[in-house]
């Protein structure tokens, strides 16, 4: 089924269709559209659990609560929200839980504006709350990967027991644009042998906990996080090469900067300037050696992004110095154009630095 859909539409609409099970929400701008679709279709559909929180900070820890049963939750937010959440993510993320969490990010830092940005970059690839977690972060570029990423979410979340964050934006969630649907998914009723279903006979109690009061069993379960941690990285790497065969230069950005950049790409092509774009789409686990890759063959790098420099960091680190990385950005909601970034690709090239 083809729609023309809302970027937050089409991700309400993928959750009932993915067979979600339960969404634990609080309304913010530039996203509430997710809980207003939800409020008027999963119910009657599926039977899906719809609940608006009293705060960011009771609906993660009723995702909390309702992953420790193996059913699929999810919640969505906007940056201050998401920084609310960040203790609950810490807890879920150690008692190993599967769930989807959703940032439609807007300008920031304080409660800043409801215009589009990506300054979420290092709370979510780093782990925001406390202690050694990482989270699998997504960062669609489209209507179409908003609604793809969270079924993909989902099955990432539970095969390795962890929870997922789709990285969007304020932009992502407002535009309208063409969205292919996958077909609905009934929702499963399985019983996991990790989760709390009530007790069998022929089973010990299951104990969902990140409370570890001896160090020793503390730090036993954060190696056996990192280890998980690695596995991902070896097997859920995640992006796209746009015209990077051939080029000189390559612009690095993700989400919905990558496709600016890609027209930028393509005007400087008409001048004659060989560049490609590189889009990361899991920002973790980072594309870190398909970047480097590039390294010897290309004379720099730039890097774009809606902040005030923060996935370059992984970039620089990724190339190690072998080839000069610049970055150019635009803070405060304000959405680069390709003219701009054309010319500072340009004055980069001219000048060795913006």
């Amino acid at each position: 089924m083809i729609k023309l859909m809302k970027g937050n539409e089409a991700l309400a609409e993928a959750a009932i269709r993915a067979g979600a099970d339960a969404y634990f929400g609080y309304p913010i701008t530039p996203q509430s559209e997710v809980l207003e679709y939800l409020s008027r279709e999963a119910e009657k559909r599926t039977g899906m659990v719809v609940l608006q929180a009293e705060s960011e900070v009771a609906s993660i820890n009723m995702v909390y609560g309702a992953a420790g049963t193996g059913k699929k939750v999810w919640t969505s937010s906007s940056s201050p929200g998401i920084s609310l959440m960040q203790e609950g993510i810490s807890y879920i993320a150690s008692a190993e839980l599967p769930c989807l969490i959703v940032n439609v990010q807007r300008g920031g830092p304080g409660l800043g504006t409801i215009q589009p940005a990506q300054s979420d970059y290092f709370q979510s690839v780093k782990g925001g709350g406390h202690g050694d977690y990482r989270l699998i972060v997504l960062a669609p570029a489209s209507v179409q990967e908003m609604s793809d990423f969270v079924k993909l979410s989902f099955e990432l979340a539970f095969k390795y027991r962890n929870p997922v964050m789709i990285l969007s934006d304020g932009a992502l969630g407002q535009m309208m644009e063409k969205v292919e649907f996958f077909e609905q998914q009934e929702r499963k009723f399985d019983k996991l042998d990790w989760a709390l279903v009530g007790k069998p006979k022929n089973r010990a109690h299951n104990v969902i906990t990140s409370l570890h009061i001896k160090p020793d069993k503390m730090e036993e379960i954060n190696i056996h996080l990192q280890k998980k941690y690695k596995l991902i990285e070896e097997n859920e790497i995640r992006f796209e090469e746009i015209m990077c065969d051939d080029a000189d230069y390559i612009i690095t950005a993700f989400g919905l900067v990558a496709r600016i950049c890609t027209k930028a790409a393509e005007l400087a092509r008409e001048k004659g300037i060989k560049v490609g774009v590189f889009r990361p789409i899991s920002l973790f686990p980072f594309p870190s050696k398909q970047i480097d890759s590039y390294s010897k063959k290309i004379k720099g790098i730039l890097d774009v992004e809606m902040n005030a420099g923060q996935m370059v960091e992984d970039v620089k680190l990724s190339v190690n110095g072998k080839v000069p990385v610049e970055f150019y950005g635009r803070m405060g909601g304000i959405v680069p154009a390709p003219d701009e970034i054309l010319e500072a690709l340009e004055n980069y090239i001219a000048g060795g630095k913006l």
